[in-house]
């Protein structure tokens, strides 16, 4: 039964309406729910963050509900894996996750893991949280299993679920134009930070395809930077390539090194030292702190004996890279903005650049095309109660999705007040967005601004112990119904602000520590406490 969400009358053209209705069924469920007669609210939520999966839906038609326990981002691998021994390929996988779902791979942690088991997915090193330890038992287990399944695509690429195939999303960019990119840290940082301005044009079929809540993040297909795609372009001797340059540029990431590329090297060179070497880096932990680059220049005789395209061939394709929105629609109703740390590494005489964060910070100009799509938030917005409190923690680049928040709460006129954690090195010059807090604050839309520059003094402070210091006050905003929001770095910052966090449920509302971590998690599983970690 075909279901047509597209009244007959409005103003398009039958291949408009045929777009729309695609993507309006995928984005809402609604379509699949009408032809089978029963409306499924918990594959509709799903559908609408982005990640329904092939476990099956969580309503009526379920005879069971899966549990995960090492589902559980407290836990160490081995304790996670130890949980899901004996558990089919999926699942494992799923163990060596960081279970933060934080989406940085594109993907929840479930369905990144069954991705990867059904072949659909082939890089292992998107879960930006778990790293090279949960890269490496990825890997791992793959070659205990005999790899992965083939992918049943039937000749199309694969998806994650990000947004409604029929519309834009992570196999399906859409084209969009950077209008700006500025620095915010001030003369004297070491820092730089961009503050990049996306237009996403007026037409509305793009503004419903890639409309936006706040809290939701954005994802960017970044292009290599040049000088690197030169230097791999002459290591291979076909520096005069065009064509290949601009695959290099656009297709390959240059960062990873997978087995594949190594076992073909070893197996082309013709010098049996260099041989051993290669292999000698599968599985090594030399291997991490290796490019393509690196590899290239220390193979020489097996790129010799090779064709330069058969060896691009084994080059992972790019992945795409998410950041927090930085903004509201209902303030900038055609643009969306990131707030991105430009990220480099030095090692002996070459400078290692983030391809991503260089590309916005160096190379993308005003008015220049960059690839993107909405990738959906799982319950990290404002809450549904515009009068509820908020309390929101976000050091850094983790500071993005709260300008989002509170632009969203002034727009809206919620009476709920809003309290800020913000930290960074030194308040001259990496206070990010400053005049923009201290005029909502002006405006009483920014109830309370905590900061914690931790260069500044002898001493470091950070926002964890600001909230520390202002203990009793935040436990009396949790307990008229605050809601608790984190975003930044995973391993560190939200781990220390956790901690902090039972630390002033503890010593302000009189509870034990094991109190405290009931009290926590209820705040956890209601949605008043919820991080955007990566």
């Amino acid at each position: 039964m075909s279901v047509s969400l597209i009244p007959e009358s409005a103003p398009f053209t039958e291949e408009q309406r045929a777009w729309l209705n695609g993507f309006l069924a995928g984005w809402t469920g609604v379509a699949e729910a009408a032809a089978n007669g029963s409306a499924n609210g918990a594959a509709v939520q799903q559908l609408v963050a982005g990640e329904l999966t092939d476990a099956g839906s969580n309503g009526e038609a379920a005879e069971e509900e899966e549990e995960f326990p090492w589902h559980d981002s407290a836990l160490q691998i081995d304790e996670r894996l130890d949980l899901a021994e004996g558990k089919p390929l999926k699942r494992r996988l799923m163990a060596a996750m960081a279970q933060l779902d934080c989406g940085a791979c594109g993907y929840l942690c479930q369905t990144y893991s069954e991705a990867i088991a059904a072949g659909d997915e082939k890089n292992l090193t998107l879960c930006s949280p778990g790293g090279k330890e949960t890269a490496k038992t990825l890997k791992r287990l793959l070659k205990e299993e005999g790899g992965a399944a083939k992918a049943e695509t039937n000749g199309k690429p694969a998806t994650n679920g990000s947004a409604a195939a029929a519309g834009h999303s992570r196999a399906n960019p859409f084209t969009a134009t950077l209008s700006s990119a500025e620095n915010l840290n001030l003369a004297g940082s070491k820092k730089h930070t961009t503050h990049a301005v996306i237009d996403l044009g007026k037409d509305d079929l793009t503004k419903l395809a890639l409309d936006y809540e706040v809290g939701d993040s954005l994802g960017v297909y970044p292009t290599n930077c040049p000088e690197l795609v030169d230097d791999v372009l002459n290591a291979l001797g076909v520096g005069g390539d065009d064509a290949l340059r601009q695959e290099l540029a656009e297709k390959h990431c240059l960062r990873t090194v997978d087995d594949e590329l190594l076992e073909h090297l070893a197996g082309a060179s013709t010098d049996d030292a260099e041989k051993q070497a290669i292999l000698g880096l599968i599985d090594s932990d030399e291997l991490d702190g290796l490019d393509v680059l690196d590899v290239l220049k220390r193979t020489p005789a097996a790129v010799a004996a090779s064709d330069a395209k058969a060896v691009i061939e084994f080059f992972p394709e790019i992945a795409p890279r998410l950041y927090s929105i930085a903004s509201s629609r209902q303030k900038f109703p055609s643009e969306v903005h990131l707030t991105i740390a430009r990220a480099t590494a030095t090692a002996g005489e070459r400078t290692y650049k983030g391809v991503a964060s260089t590309m916005f910070a160096d190379r993308l100009k005003d008015g220049e095309a960059v690839r993107v799509y909405v990738h959906r938030s799982h319950g990290f917005t404002t809450p549904a109660d515009p009068s509820a409190p908020m309390v929101m923690v976000g050091p850094g680049t983790g500071i993005a999705p709260f300008r989002a928040f509170l632009q969203d709460r002034a727009a809206k006129k919620a009476p709920g007040d809003n309290w800020l954690f913000f930290g960074d090195q030194h308040e001259a010059t990496d206070f990010l967005y400053r005049d923009e807090f201290n005029a909502l604050r002006e405006q009483g839309v920014l109830t309370r601004l905590s900061t914690a520059f931790s260069r500044d003094q002898e001493e470091k402070v950070y926002v964890q112990d600001r909230m520390r210091e202002e203990g009793a006050e935040l436990m009396s905003w949790l307990d008229r119904g605050a809601y608790f929001f984190v975003c930044g770095d995973a391993k560190r910052m939200a781990a220390d602000v956790d901690r902090a966090l039972h630390d002033v449920v503890v010593q302000h509302g009189g509870k034990s520590m094991a109190d405290a971590m009931a009290y926590v998690r209820s705040l956890k599983e209601s949605g008043r406490y919820a991080r955007d970690v990566y």
